[in-house]
């Protein structure tokens, strides 16, 4: 956004602006890092400056498109959660809850 400002003429970061519906001070806050553009703001940006990519204007929110592979359809459903968490089950309810949490049950005492 910084460069694209750098660049483009006056009149062309008033039509940038207009079209996005914001201002151009407010583009410049962007620019400079001093403010986020909201989601919906990243895409009219896009919209109506195709210089502009939403990975440039908010790489939190879209990564590069070199770092996420888009799935196939021959790819493997993962499965919900991952390794080290799993959805309990009805004979395992309890390794969700530290020991010490669970009601009734006295990790330190001796039988």
């Amino acid at each position: 956004m910084k460069n694209y400002l750098k660049q483009a003429a006056p009149c062309d970061r008033k039509i940038l602006a207009d079209a996005a519906g914001t201002s151009v001070a407010y583009l410049y806050l962007i620019g400079g890092g001093h403010r986020r553009a909201g989601p919906e703001l990243c895409k009219k940006l896009v919209a109506a400056e195709p210089k502009l990519t939403l990975c440039d204007l908010r790489p939190d929110i879209w990564a590069p498109s070199h770092e996420v592979a888009p799935r196939r359809a021959t790819d493997p459903v993962p499965a919900p959660g991952h390794v080290g968490r799993q959805p309990p089950t009805t004979n395992a309810i309890f390794d969700t809850v530290p020991l010490r949490a669970a009601v009734g049950i006295d990790v330190g005492a001796k039988p």
